[in-house]
């Protein structure tokens, strides 16, 4: 009943878009310039692949603890959940190094893409806007963007001078569900020429609270069924059965969930009637706990006072010293300049240079269990050019890192990763409205581990689409990409206990790289009341990476676990993904109760296989959004709705997750209308989770005892200047 109301809705308003746009004489709305595009500065209505952004005022509206988490609920988005701590953005059932996480049109050089609990160092609360690419521009950055592109764009480098000597803003948000504070500020000051860019922020979540019990309800369906066959083992075994029942289930509150995160950055720039270059610097300090692990392993007590009015932290975090958690700490350095030529080829040169410094620890007991060490430098320059009629950018790009993990729960031993790659973007329109745009991409790539010794891959990434203006604010385009994809240093060298997912993870030296054909089709319609947009894809992997239950030889002999975890091999089949989205909105000048209201849909699905192994894992099932908005002018008022399917299309040896709904609510005063700061200062309150939902992402590995947080009260105050 729940599947066919929404369905319902979603489709009549989906229809009636269509219905408006055959009667509406309309003066088109601009959509959003794209900057992590190359070449010609070009809007996302210009853009074969789905592209979407983010501006201030959207993050801040959605803001949660990690960049994947702010961004799911985005048509095609979801996240890897791995707590408030960490998650990466997963689009269209891709994640770690399919989905290119960029800073600033550079990569974020740290170890997120490793392992699901190892945060993403751009977490978007100081971010000025977040972009998210797909198709045949995303293949400028590799064949790592096979999945997309999402680029953190943070501002503290200005490209042209801002309207005003002295602007920012300060914002500061209290959450009931985890006891915890949001603080920010960002400012900007002219000097003539020069612009100094500062921003800081800090964020003190405790342990969060959940609806019901940590554990799934097919998690503890599928332990009843192995404790009753464990009836007729050896006392010892009953004993081992008896006291594993003795152990208090988690319910109310998740320990070790908490987040404590630090940022501070600084920019100047000099800006001229045609150039502008810049040096920025920002550092990241996080704290997380990693929840589920001492569960899994029932290593500590996890304090069962815990209930859902059991909050009085302070963020001292006394339990760190039996649970596991990350130290994490990175220094980034960017220099970033360019210039408009204006000529009758070259038109402009832009150039990106960046340093990261980055280090995290994961701590048991009280001491570093493991530590991640990664520094590396990473660069890139585009010529922008038009010439015969095209327009578009050529350039190179390299990198330069190294990896060093030690302890004894590191997985991976040093490697050294070196990239040099060479891209060309075009695109061309006539005036008829046929368009055509294409792109090409060689890259040469090697890792050299300390143990394994040097492996090296020639990758060649292509794409062309076409795509036709017609009238009325109608656009339809079809495009075809052809990728490559070196491993990843997990995924080639990997030997050791992983528990933080409680695997025994083995790489392989010879695995292959990857080959992605993806095939894409979109149409769209914008006016001045409505748009609407249904996308479309088909991507076939050859040897796709992943992992799967599999055994290591051991005094002669296969053993399927090893260090009392699971042992999970790296390996490589043929795979198909297909899906698409279906998104709109509709405005409606002083509607009903005389507001101005904004209305708002989607629909994103996707289905992924392996030729011989069954089911893709962690793919996100069929999903339904929902949402409406009424703006009175000094007051707004909205509400949304996110329904998703239960997923049995699962991989081999995972539990499927039920389907759920959440809903959330907002109002905000603004208080700009009073005379108070500029456009955008306001008080909000917002309910997330009203009905306290158990939710649980597909995508996430900690999906049968990490479940999403319950309801959340959520308020605070922007104030912009």
């Amino acid at each position: 009943m729940k599947r066919t109301l929404l369905l319902t809705a979603i489709s009549g308003h989906l229809l009636t878009g269509l219905a408006i746009a055959q009667e509406i004489e309309t003066t088109r709305i601009e959509a959003p310039i794209i900057v992590t595009a190359p070449g010609p500065a070009r809007s996302s209505d210009e853009l074969i692949g789905n592209a979407t952004a983010l501006d201030r005022a959207d993050i801040l509206g959605r803001l949660s603890g990690t960049l994947g988490d702010t961004l799911s609920g985005e048509p095609g988005v979801s996240s890897t959940f791995f707590g408030q701590g960490a998650s990466r953005p997963v689009l269209r059932g891709l994640g770690a190094e399919r989905v290119q996480v960029l800073t600033n049109g550079i990569g974020v050089i740290d170890v997120s893409a490793a392992s699901p609990d190892h945060q993403v160092s751009a977490d978007g609360i100081d971010a000025d806007k977040i972009e998210i690419l797909r198709g045949p521009a995303a293949l400028a950055y590799g064949g790592q963007a096979i999945g997309g592109v999402v680029n953190v764009i943070d501002g503290l480098i200005v490209e042209t001078l801002p309207d005003r000597a002295v602007s920012g803003e300060a914002y500061g948000a209290l959450n009931s569900v985890n006891d915890g504070s949001e603080v920010g500020g960002r400012a900007a000051f002219t000097a003539g020429s020069l612009v100094f860019s500062l921003s800081a922020s800090r964020r003190e979540f405790g342990d969060y609270n959940i609806p019901g019990l940590a554990e799934s309800r097919q998690l503890r369906h599928r332990e009843e069924l192995e404790h009753e066959a464990g009836h007729d083992h050896d006392d010892d075994d009953d004993d081992h059965d008896h006291d594993h029942e003795d152990e208090a289930p988690i319910r109310g509150s998740l320990p070790n969930s908490f987040l404590d995160t630090e940022t501070f950055g600084g920019g100047i720039s000099w800006v001229g009637e045609r150039a502008f270059a810049g040096f920025a610097v920002r550092q990241q300090t996080s704290k997380y706990g990693l929840p589920g692990h001492s569960h899994a392993h029932g290593e500590e007590d996890h304090d069962d006072d815990h209930d859902d009015d059991d909050h009085d932290h302070d963020h001292d975090h006394d339990h760190e010293d039996a649970s596991p958690y990350v130290d994490l700490k990175q220094t980034r350095y960017d220099f970033r300049a360019g210039i408009n030529l204006d000529g009758p080829i070259l038109t402009a040169i832009k150039g990106t240079l960046s340093y990261s410094d980055y280090e995290h620890s994961e701590i048991e007991g009280g001491e570093a269990s493991s530590v991640f060490k990664t520094e590396g430098v990473e660069g890139r320059i585009e010529l922008d050019h038009a010439l015969a009629g095209f327009e578009g950018a050529v350039g190179i790009q390299f990198l330069d890192k190294s990896l060093d993990a030690t302890g004894g729960e590191a997985f991976l031993t040093p490697t050294d990763t070196t990239s040099w790659a060479v891209f060309l973007y075009e695109t061309r329109d006539w005036d008829s409205g046929f368009g055509i745009e294409g792109g090409l991409r060689f890259e040469k790539l090697e890792l050299d581990n300390a143990v394994a010794g040097k492996v090296d891959f020639n990758l060649v990434s292509a794409s062309a689409g076409l795509h036709q203006h017609f009238g009325d604010g109608w656009f339809g385009g079809a495009q075809v990409a052809y990728t490559e994809r070196g491993p990843n240093e997990s995924e080639l060298f990997a030997f050791g206990p992983h528990l933080a997912t409680e695997q025994f993870e083995v790489g392989d030296a010879t695995l292959n790289k990857e080959k992605g054909l993806n095939l894409e089709g979109t149409l769209r319609w914008r006016g001045d009341k409505a748009s609407f947009g249904v996308n479309l894809f088909h991507t076939s992997f050859s040897d796709f990476i992943y992992l799967a239950p599999g055994s290591i030889e051991e005094d002669g002999e296969l053993v399927t676990e090893e260090d009392g975890l699971p042992v999970f091999v790296f390996s490589q089949d043929d795979a198909t993904l297909y899906g698409g989205e279906i998104y709109g909105e509709y405005y409606i000048d002083q509607g009903l109760l005389g507001a101005n209201w904004k209305l708002r849909s989607g629909i994103d699905y996707v289905r992924g296989e392996l030729d011989t192994a069954g089911n893709l894992p962690f793919v996100p099932p069929l999903r339904v959004t929902a949402g409406a908005e009424a703006d009175w002018q000094r007051v707004m008022f909205g509400a949304n709705v996110e329904w998703a399917d239960n997923q049995r299309h699962v991989g081999e040896g995972q539990i499927g997750t039920g389907d759920y709904t959440l809903v959330n609510l907002r109002t905000a005063l603004k208080l700009s209308e009073y005379g108070i700061g500029r456009e955008g200062t306001q008080l909000f309150v917002e309910v997330r989770n009203i009905t306290d939902e158990e939710a649980r992402l597909s995508t996430s590995v900690l999906r049968d005892t990490v479940p999403l947080p319950g309801r959340n009260v959520r308020a605070g105050l922007r104030y912009t200047f």
